[in-house]
């Protein structure tokens, strides 16, 4: 069963806030690990984790902006604003990869011994549990709520949890073998990773400002859910778009042109009710057309 707006909101809430706490209490145990052990993968993840405050901070208040209602200069809403905390996310995610990257070339030219890996190895072994519970929790509120907010932190935590268990690998090797210069290889392949996943979800947040269409399957199921009126309608110039959260559909219904404008308006909001059955936060745009009239489509103007 679709959940309401409130509960939807209340789960974004817990999810974002739940990133906050965990990012804090990571950074500080992390910090510890680089004290003791002078990881430079240790401190990637470390500095990973202090941008994970900032990010999941952006994220929260962008879900208290996206959450509330329509205005009367923002008529659509105020979800986007979840895709421009992805940017920023983007953004912090990127710049740690690129300190990293740096850090781990000097470290080349200049090696360091590690210290003590056994701490360093319960650190990150404690870190990758917490990671994998959250990401876990966050995985199912963005799959409910359909939050791009709670995805893309989602999706930063989900980075963590490869950190992490690389991390533990290169500890582990240093710690029985003492080979050093896997720490600096396991960062550099770390931050070449933050840097292609802070492209791959800056791409995603700039398809939802930009209004890209939503996918195919869900296109078709609009179709398919006019199809189940008695009328079996036909729909044209279809356009989809996501407003962060909610989905908005708006299209031309082909309908008698004989009907009195109250009986053409009953079938559209009959329509309109079997497609809120399964979209019920959808926003909803019909535009009714007499049959066989001779117009110029958006259908025929677009280009792939």
């Amino acid at each position: 069963m679709p959940l309401t707006t409130e509960q939807a909101n209340k789960l974004k809430k817990a999810a974002a806030s739940s990133s906050i706490l965990l990012a804090v209490s990571l950074c500080i145990l992390k910090s510890l690990g680089v004290y003791y052990t002078d990881s430079l993968a240790v401190l990637s993840s470390m500095i990973d984790s202090l941008s994970d405050i900032l990010a999941s901070l952006v994220t929260f208040f962008a879900i208290k902006i996206s959450i509330k209602p329509a205005s009367s200069n923002y008529r659509y809403g105020y979800g986007k604003a979840e895709a421009l905390s992805s940017l920023f996310q983007a953004l912090f995610i990127a710049a740690s990869g690129l300190f990293v990257l740096y850090d781990g070339i000097m470290r080349l030219l200049h090696p360091i011994e590690l210290q003590q890996t056994g701490i360093g190895l319960w650190i990150m072994i404690i870190s990758l549990v917490l990671t994998l519970i959250l990401v876990a929790f966050q995985q199912y509120v963005a799959k409910l709520t359909k939050s791009q907010a709670i995805y893309a932190d989602s999706l930063h935590y989900s980075v963590d949890i490869l950190t992490n268990f690389s991390i533990i690998i290169s500890l582990l090797v240093i710690h029985f073998w003492q080979i050093n210069w896997i720490d600096t290889i396991m960062a550099i392949g770390i931050s070449v990773y933050l840097i292609y996943n802070a492209y791959a979800l800056s791409r995603e947040a700039c398809d939802l400002l930009l209004d890209k269409e939503l996918d195919n399957s869900i296109r078709d199921d609009i179709f398919a859910l006019v199809a189940k009126h008695p009328l079996s309608p036909k729909i044209h110039d279809l356009r989809t778009r996501n407003l962060g959260g909610a989905y908005m559909f708006e299209f031309h219904i082909e309908l008698d042109g004989h009907l009195d404008l109250y009986t053409a308006h009953r079938y559209t909001d009959e329509v309109e009710d079997l497609i809120r059955q399964k979209y019920p936060e959808a926003q909803i745009i019909i535009h009714q057309d007499p049959t066989g009239v001779r117009e110029e489509r958006l259908d025929n103007k677009l280009i792939d």
